[in-house]
């Protein structure tokens, strides 16, 4: 059986939101898009490219996928991700989108989220991570889809935007079964649900 890794960027109150740039998602008046960006470092990087290399195929909500087609395979060489990004298989779980995706190998997952996230982690191959995708994470949260977090929790509150775990959601547990420091004060921190 497939598993199901999150790796997400939040702050210490819990907003994911557009950490990567400042136009990557205004929606509810978000004027924060870009906070993680100064708190790169080689530590996160790694982390980053670990991730990667341990995970078969990504999996995205319709939005993230939109939004990382429209930027990774347009970014100038060289780039170590961009290659990584456009190599690896990418389901889009999406009741809007039709096919072909425009983005190379991507696949277009059709119909209820959670019944067919749950029908491919019984299919045989290598495991998948979400990048980003928060309605799509709550989504398969509810649904015990969802086998390990790895949130980089940056030194920061911002007060508003969306949140990764937000109201609604059943109440759980989690295990810590990894934490390292970045030299910018942000914690790699994994989580697996308790007794997982």
């Amino acid at each position: 059986m497939r598993e199901i890794t999150v790796f997400n960027s939040v702050t210490l109150d819990g907003v994911m939101q557009a950490p990567g740039r400042p136009d990557e998602d205004r929606r509810g008046g978000f004027e924060h898009g870009g906070w993680a960006q100064r708190y790169n470092d080689p530590v996160m990087g790694q982390a980053a490219g670990e991730g990667m290399s341990r995970s078969g195929a990504l999996l995205f909500g319709r939005r993230t996928y939109e939004d990382f087609a429209s930027v990774w395979p347009h970014q100038p060489e060289p780039n170590p991700f961009t290659a990584v990004l456009n190599r690896m298989r990418k389901y889009v779980a999406s009741r809007t989108l039709s096919e072909p995706l425009p983005w190379v190998n991507s696949t277009l997952l059709k119909g209820d989220a959670e019944e067919a996230v749950a029908r491919l982690k019984e299919e045989p191959g290598d495991d998948l991570v979400i990048l980003g995708s928060g309605e799509l994470i709550r989504s398969l949260m509810r649904h015990d889809l969802i086998d390990r977090y790895v949130l980089l929790i940056h030194p920061l509150v911002l007060g508003s935007g969306h949140r990764l775990f937000d109201s609604g959601l059943a109440p759980a547990a989690f295990e810590l079964v990894d934490c390292k420091p970045t030299t910018t004060g942000v914690l790699i921190a994994t989580y697996q649900a308790a007794g997982g």
